[in-house]
């Protein structure tokens, strides 16, 4: 069985009218998320607006979530950066608040050589004794860690497994063929899920869970029972939300979609904007369909 289960999401950040984190919506989030298939939580990735929380938001935000969730499902805290440093300081902080494990995203901007990623996963993981998530997701951060980067950071007895965004299944599937027993790989791209988990992956760090997370779930079980031709039509029936989901700057779309359902988690902060009547259109269109 996968370390934080087969369907983790990477739950957005509610806020209020005010564009405050707002903690009684993030409980009713946690709530309805726990209540339709999610196993694991990870708490200020991308979908959660990281780059516009403060560290104290973060750190507060982490600790409602561990309050609030402990014992009901698995708490990832994501806290890498570009900067190596700044990453261990904060993440040695937040190792004493009491979750489960933590995601550290390729650093963005900077453009590091193999070799670079390499040293600054290393002293993270070696800065703490929580479970590492590894995050690569070049499509936001301009840098792909190889399948042999990945595999060399296996090896740390703390790195237990990838999320993978690349979207190249080769890659996905040399690291699977290849990583030491106990190592596990999720798919980054609710797109992939079902591909991922043919070619031997873990699990999905999901977007799309926030609104069909019932209708994974039962793909996810569909496969692992045997009932391909099941996994594949659900697979095929929910494509269009996985795109439509990112039809617009994310998490836009899931906060709209999550809105119509009757969740509130209010809208985006800049540079990010909310998303016109139109575009909710669409997005309700996803869901009616």
């Amino acid at each position: 069985m996968a370390r934080f289960g087969r369907l983790v999401t990477a739950m957005v950040t509610p806020f209020n009218n005010q564009l405050e984190v707002d903690y009684e919506k993030t409980e009713r989030l946690i709530d309805h998320l726990l209540e339709t298939g999610t196993e694991a939580l990870v708490v200020n990735g991308t979908t959660g607006e990281s780059p516009t929380l403060s560290p104290q938001e973060k750190l507060d935000l982490f600790k409602h979530v561990a309050s609030y969730a402990k014992g009901k499902c698995h708490i990832i805290a994501g806290t890498g950066s570009n900067d190596t440093a700044a990453s261990i300081a904060f993440t040695q902080e937040v190792e004493k608040i009491g979750i489960d494990g933590i995601m550290l995203v390729t650093p963005y901007y900077s453009k590091p050589s193999q070799e670079g990623l390499y040293q600054h996963f290393k002293v993270l993981a070696e800065s703490v004794k929580l479970p590492v998530m590894l995050y690569n997701v070049p499509g936001r951060t301009s840098v792909n860690m190889t399948a042999e980067t990945t595999l060399r950071l296996a090896e740390l007895p703390n790195v237990v497994c990838v999320k993978e965004a690349s979207g190249n299944l080769s890659q996905m599937a040399k690291i699977i063929e290849h990583a030491p027993e106990g190592f596990e790989l999720y798919s980054g791209d609710d797109g992939l899920t079902l591909p991922v988990l043919a070619i031997g992956g873990a699990g999905i760090v999901s977007v799309a869970s926030h609104v069909v997370g019932k209708e994974m779930t039962e793909m996810i079980d569909s496969f692992f029972r045997g009932d391909l031709s099941q996994a594949a039509a659900l697979h095929r029936k929910l494509l269009p939300v996985f795109e439509g989901l990112f039809a617009y700057p994310s998490p836009g779309p899931t906060k709209a979609a999550l809105e119509k359902l009757g969740v509130e988690t209010g809208g985006v902060r800049l540079p990010l904007v909310d998303l016109t009547e139109q575009e909710k259109a669409f997005v309700y269109s996803l869901l009616e369909n």
